[in-house]
């Protein structure tokens, strides 16, 4: 009977501490196995396991030292399309104001990408580049002075071009700034990515230009996939919904991100 009393409280204080793990990944984004092991006076071996059972049910993402929240984002285009519009469209309208007139601009494919792209003034004087068939659409919708695409293999999940033609096809590039749809986004592992391929040609992307912003909404901040595109420090701007949580944004702020928001202070 003792032995069973143990294992069941052993059971609760495990329930228990995955709870509070998940409460401080939704606060705070990250969590740091040392730091936990001293919270929850366990021993490494015991917060690596409880850590290694989280992500096995897929609540997070495992990163050097701790962890990050796993996104939930649907990975492929067409389950990503339909999914919070206006949080997508308030965040792509708080980064159009960074277009200038002439400018050499990057476009990721993505949903809030194409809501920039809807946003644009019709006949806008500046150059688009992007390597996502629905993005130069929408962009010969809009009379755009030059519409530029980038070829390569068409991803089926993602709808934009991939493999060693689009990477090549950027290093050539020297644009004036990038707009990058983010899947996930955290301190540990930066910008991320669910496909290898796709994060290969997005890391071009962001090496191209002299400005990157991370077009994102709220619940893609702090979490994390399994391809890193970029360091977090690459962005210049990330641009959010209104209403996000300072808490969420606070971190990139340190690092020097300068946050855009709907309004008059974006």
């Amino acid at each position: 009977m003792t032995t069973q009393g143990n294992a069941t409280d052993e059971t609760l204080l495990k329930s228990q501490r995955h709870e509070r793990i998940l409460a401080m990944l939704k606060r705070s984004g990250q969590v740091h196995a040392g730091a936990l092991g001293e919270l929850f006076k366990v021993s490494a071996y015991t917060i690596r396991r409880d850590l290694d059972e989280l992500a096995d049910a897929g609540a997070l993402q495992r990163v050097h030292g701790g962890a990050v929240l796993a996104s939930h984002v649907p990975k492929s285009y067409e389950e990503r399309k339909g999914s919070g519009i206006g949080e997508k469209t308030q965040s792509a309208r708080a980064a159009l104001a960074l277009i200038a007139e002439d400018d050499v601009v990057i476009i990721d494919g993505g949903s809030t990408t194409a809501a920039l792209v809807q946003a644009l003034p019709t006949g806008y004087p500046a150059t688009f580049i992007t390597h996502s068939p629905a993005i130069a659409n929408e962009l010969l919708r809009r009379s755009v002075q030059e519409t530029i695409l980038i070829g390569g293999r068409l991803d089926p999940h993602s709808r934009v071009a991939v493999g060693a033609l689009p990477v090549e096809a950027y290093a050539k590039i020297s644009a004036d700034i990038c707009f990058l749809g983010i899947w996930g986004l955290n301190i540990s592992q930066g910008v991320t990515s669910p496909y290898y391929d796709e994060a290969q040609v997005r890391s071009a992307m962001v090496g191209a230009a002299n400005k990157v912003v991370g077009l994102a909404v709220a619940d893609k901040l702090g979490t994390g996939g399994p391809f890193t595109v970029a360091p977090a420090s690459a962005l210049t701007h990330l641009s959010v919904e209104e209403g996000v949580p300072g808490e969420l944004t606070r971190p990139f702020e340190e690092i020097g991100i300068r946050i855009l928001r709907p309004g008059p202070q974006s």
